[in-house]
């Protein structure tokens, strides 16, 4: 599992914890949840996965050369 820093306003910090407390979760937990949804709306939304095609072959021919 990878470790990350993430900053947050104390307004939205002490709205997360008192979230994370009324669910009977951690902080940890509620943040990795917000980020599972957020990666699962963009696998549904077809504006992205049009950039997400776009930038994958423009990147082809770099990553290929890279290859060699």
């Amino acid at each position: 599992m990878k470790s990350m820093t993430l900053r947050l306003s104390d307004e939205i910090a002490a709205e997360l914890d008192a979230v994370a407390r009324v669910d009977g979760t951690t902080v940890a937990d509620q943040v990795r949840s917000a980020i599972e949804d957020r990666i699962a709306a963009r696998r549904a939304d077809e504006e992205f996965q049009a950039r997400r095609r776009k930038a994958l072959e423009e990147n082809k021919a770099a990553l290929e050369r890279l290859a060699r």
